[in-house]
């Protein structure tokens, strides 16, 4: 996997201060998007364990809660092996940081075309803690909303979801 980014202070992708990590590829392709260079697999550097220790590293101080994926695409099939990887090893340092994920897949996309098929997805999805799920559409394009850019996106929490068996949206903690 090649990764665009990494924000080792960021404020604007999940609550708190996070360590970022824009991965290369995809293939949705949304009208409008941010960040259109990482559209490309081949885009950026090559993650490696030195980049992964750099990250885990980068999230050591104790105001840090946690760390966002985005990309490109975290879910592509080809990106899934190294955000699964990068996600265990954050859980394995920081038990009590958080993990959010913006995918331009929907939730139910996800649990119907890539659990069960592809080997890392569930594994993912038991280590996230808010999904940030579908594509951006530009004609729903809100700068209002709280992390994220249409309206049409949802921050779902995670764990209530797996747990439930139905969509539960993240809420914001005052």
């Amino acid at each position: 996997m090649n990764y665009a980014e990494i924000k080792t202070y960021d404020v604007a992708n999940g609550p708190g201060i996070r360590v970022s990590l824009f991965v290369s590829g995809c293939t949705h392709k949304c009208k409008g998007c941010f960040n259109e260079e990482a559209w490309d697999f081949d885009y950026g550097e090559p993650f490696t364990d030195e980049v992964l220790q750099k990250l885990i590293d980068a999230a050591s101080f104790g105001a840090y809660r946690g760390l966002t994926f985005l990309g490109g695409e975290p879910l592509d099939p080809q990106n899934q092996a190294d955000v699964l990887k990068t996600a265990k090893a954050f859980k394995e340092a920081y038990p009590d940081k958080d993990i959010w994920l913006f995918s331009g897949y929907t939730y139910e996309y996800i649990m119907k075309e890539m659990v069960g098929k592809l080997p890392e997805t569930e594994e993912i999805l038991s280590l996230l803690d808010v999904l940030v799920d579908g594509p951006f559409i530009e004609e729903q394009k809100n700068l209002m909303l709280l992390f994220r850019g249409s309206e049409n996106q949802r921050l779902i929490n995670v764990p209530e979801t797996l747990k439930s068996g139905k969509i539960v949206e993240w809420e914001r903690e005052i």
